[in-house]
């Protein structure tokens, strides 16, 4: 006869608990146990709570392998979901045994978990059960999340026409889903209140502009407003702003920006030349290239307008990065000169808002929808579909895909659906964007998404005051820091690697699904290394985390001042200079209503709506091992000087950046 004292944890979250009967069989190397109802005086499986049992076997049961909960009908209580945590088995010798799960179990089933120790599949070699248990699992997963297109040239997605055809694994909290509702309903009811919502024409004033979402004011917001037409501000959202990864440095001025030295001498001063600052490596420029030829909608019966502008633009000595010259189209010539900031005020003020326009399509279709959410929704069920729970990389994954799919599948049924906002409030409408992420992917490369590598390739790793550099790059270390222990603890060698099927059928997946096996993109189809391995693994981890959260988290305090981020003009791009008044360009940026529907959806986006974990913040423990936890807990100890960093740099800022403190960043993509 052999005792084993059973723990089994419920998760702490509203409607986790559960009335049905749960019953539980114990699978060893010598054997199993007969199945055994779990029942103590009074209720059991409350949310938030450890139950504890003790069940005895006619013998011992040797190694503790796998755990099977059985959950059963319960006398008339009707069908319902429990959301277990946990299990843990001590044996009468006194060993341990944890087995992870943070899992759903909806309805009536049974529910198998493996003991926690992560292992590759090379691990569980030679045990019959363990290597059929994986099968098993992989094979349900693969039955449960399937593959769609959503629309020509995207990334697949997930197989749901809404949310309620996610599992409870995949779906927001009650908690969350309600705060996020809650939100949604205040901003669109104050909208409504001040009458602004279903009002067409210009705005009257820029003051007017103001008036909207007035008890939203941050420091941020107010700085934009107070700053917005600031060349020195200008060029800092380059930087900065909601998209810092599209500036690059210019060696030579493409032939089809025809700027000469004469035009910029005065901006660049008597001491310098353009020559000489393009030798020093001081001059950037900004290319919209991609938005030649994106079709663009009618908002409230009338046309709408895109440019494909380039930016031209200079880092002074005193370490500010200016604008020097804008071309509104990609086609030099008579009816599209070329903006300098010694032109007349409005002509340059109405050049820098069509450069942010564009900037505003380029930021959120491709550097937003697709690099953050689409790729990374991807990551997740490639993760999901190819990856057993005790796979090491599954348990370095998992909490870096929470509610990704909930978050876009929301977003497939509202925001980029036929009348969601893209067809209320900006240039394109939505068949505007649909080309334009498609282009998007065409464009993505690998070196794109890994921070060092486009820093570099940018030839902006060294420029001053680049806030989103410097904690992007501490952030960045710190996951590779982590990525490396891990990989480390279960690759022994790069043959190792290479030999892990399931680990290359998850690369593959991720190329074939996120990146449509394009080879122009850089992106591995198969993993050669150990070092190949921690860099696409630190990719994926930092794009689902920081890289999102930089360019999702300011998106409403730099586009709550309208005029600094307009989502559609309703003038085509001038012609000719000395036209623009203040009047022209309150004429040409958007209407009253289409200004309010992008403002009431970022102003719900732009942050975390409740339900908050966040970057290295683990409580579902999937590693169960003390090497990896305490890899874990250095990472975090690493995250948290990273955040006392940054707010003691914040104190010396007029401006402060914050979008990258640890802190603050959730650990995935989940609004």
């Amino acid at each position: 006869m052999a005792t084993y004292k059973i723990q089994v944890a419920t998760g702490n979250v509203l409607l986790a608990g559960t009335y049905s009967s749960i019953s539980i069989t114990l699978i060893g190397t010598r054997g199993e146990s007969h199945k055994q109802l779990l029942n103590n005086q009074g209720r059991d499986f409350v949310a938030g709570a450890v139950d504890e049992y003790e069940i005895q076997c006619a013998r011992d049961l040797g190694e503790l392998l796998l755990v099977q909960l059985h959950k059963e009908a319960y006398l008339f209580f009707p069908k319902d979901s429990w959301l277990c945590d946990f299990v843990k088995v001590t044996t009468q010798q006194g060993k341990t045994y944890q087995f992870p799960a943070y899992q759903w179990l909806e309805g009536y089933g049974i529910l198998t978990l493996r003991e926690g120790a992560a292992k590759t599949l090379a691990d569980d070699a030679g045990n019959a059960l363990l290597l059929e248990h994986r099968k098993n699992e992989l094979r349900t997963r693969q039955e449960n999340y399937s593959w769609k297109e959503y629309a020509p040239g995207w990334p697949r997605c997930i197989d749901a026409e809404s949310t309620a055809d996610l599992d409870n694994n995949n779906k927001f909290t009650v908690t969350k889903t309600t705060i996020f509702a809650l939100r949604s309903a205040k901003s669109e009811l104050e909208l409504r209140l001040k009458g602004f919502s279903h009002q067409e024409g210009s705005w009257d004033s820029l003051e007017d502009i103001g008036k909207v979402f007035w008890f939203k004011r941050t420091p941020v917001t107010e700085y934009v407003a107070e700053h917005w037409r600031d060349d020195d501000f200008f060029g800092y959202q380059y930087l900065n702003g909601v998209n810092p990864v599209v500036m690059k440095k210019c060696t030579e001025i493409p032939k089809n920006f025809p700027v000469t030295p004469e035009m910029v001498a005065g901006s660049l001063g008597k001491s310098t030349t353009l020559q000489e600052e393009l030798k020093k490596g001081n001059i950037f420029i900004t290319d919209y290239k991609i938005l030649e030829d994106i079709p663009t909608c009618l908002l409230n019966g009338k046309p709408q307008y895109l440019a494909a502008p380039l930016c031209l633009l200079h880092l002074t000595h005193e370490g500010k990065v200016m604008p020097l010259a804008i071309q509104l189209s990609q086609t030099p010539g008579p009816e599209s000169p070329i903006f300098l900031p010694s032109d007349p005020e409005w002509d340059w003020t109405l050049a820098k808002i069509w450069v942010r326009m564009a900037n505003f399509h380029v930021h959120e279709v491709n550097t937003h929808l697709l690099e953050a959410h689409f790729c990374c929704e991807v990551y997740t069920i490639a993760t999901l579909r190819q990856l057993p729970m005790c796979h090491p990389v599954f348990k370095l994954l998992i909490p870096h895909t929470r509610y990704t799919l909930h978050i876009n599948t929301l977003a497939r049924t509202s925001l980029i659906q036929p009348g969601g906002v893209f067809d209320k409030a900006t240039a394109t409408g939505r068949d505007g964007m649909l080309k334009l992420l498609a282009k998007g992917v065409q464009a993505t490369t690998y070196t794109s998404l890994c921070l060092p590598d486009d820093l570099e390739n940018r030839g902006v790793a060294s420029l001053p005051n680049f806030y989103f550099r410097d904690d992007g790059m501490k952030i960045w270390n710190a996951i590779h820091k982590l990525v490396s222990g891990i990989v480390d603890l279960y690759y022994k060698s790069d043959a190792a690697v290479q030999a892990d099927v399931e680990l290359q059928a998850w690369v593959h997946e991720i190329f074939t699904e996120a990146f449509l096996g394009l080879t122009s993109s850089g992106i591995p189809s198969a993993l050669e290394a150990k070092d190949a391995l921690v860099k696409f693994l630190t990719m994926i981890m930092f794009c689902c985390s920081a890289r999102h959260a930089a360019v999702n988290s300011g998106q409403f305090d730099f586009a709550a001042w309208m005029p600094n981020t307009p989502a559609t003009l309703r003038q085509p791009p001038p012609k000719v200079k000395g036209q623009a008044t203040l009047q022209s360009i309150l004429d040409t940026l958007p209407e009253v209503n289409s200004t309010c529907a992008l403002l009431s959806l970022l102003s719900v986006v732009s942050y975390e709506p409740g339900d908050l974990r966040p970057l290295g913040y683990y409580p579902d423990q999937h590693f169960t091992e003390e090497k990896p936890r305490k890899l874990i807990a250095d990472f975090q100890v690493r995250l948290d000087e990273i955040s006392k960093e940054i707010e003691e740099r914040n104190k010396r800022l007029p401006i402060s950046y914050f979008y990258l403190k640890p802190s603050e960043v959730q650990n995935s993509v989940s609004v």
